[in-house]
């Protein structure tokens, strides 16, 4: 039996209902392992855009998975192309987005598949909710955890989204 590894998982939405675009995705996840966390979500300024667009939604999930590194990208991208996703463009708006961004302590650099994700030391949108539920993990190749990363950028412009209470309160 393949051994289970423990990988984490960037998403965002910035078109269409992006809280639903966020829940569908993480259902997809249900096909690919077990999954061990979620952070919250953050509101997040699209970054490294030219135009204006909609804010973000973004989340970080833990995902316990038998897939390799290939299988698990091959599989994102599948559920991206499920939810509408259309590829093109880098920096454009779109209704979802996943990102591997760690796949155990692998160290990867393929044409189309780079873990840990390449830019994710310089994004507190991925850094603020990867902190918040793997705070403590090193990230292989830079010998910094997610909190020390975290920690070293810039994060104006991210802000947890409220939680609406569920029930009455009195």
């Amino acid at each position: 039996m393949p051994q289970e590894v423990e990988t984490y998982i960037g998403l965002g939405s910035n078109l269409g209902d992006r809280q639903a675009n966020l829940a569908s995705a993480r259902k997809g996840f249900r096909d690919l392992g077990r999954i061990t966390a979620e952070s919250s979500i953050y509101v997040t300024e699209p970054w490294g855009v030219s135009e204006p667009q909609p804010n973000y939604l973004n989340q970080v999930v833990g995902l316990m998975t038998t897939l390799t590194p290939r299988k698990l990208l091959e599989a994102l991208l599948a559920i991206e192309a499920s939810l509408g996703r259309e590829r093109g463009t880098r920096g454009k708006p779109r209704l979802i987005d996943l990102d591997l961004l760690l796949y155990g302590g692998a160290l990867m650099d393929e044409p189309d598949l780079i873990v840990p994700h390449p830019r994710m030391h310089e994004r507190a949108f991925v850094l603020a909710p990867l902190a918040e539920i793997a705070p403590q993990m090193l990230v292989p190749g830079t010998g910094k955890t997610v909190a020390d990363l975290a920690k070293a950028v810039e994060a104006r412009g991210v802000k947890k989204l409220p939680v609406k209470a569920k029930g009455r309160t009195k």
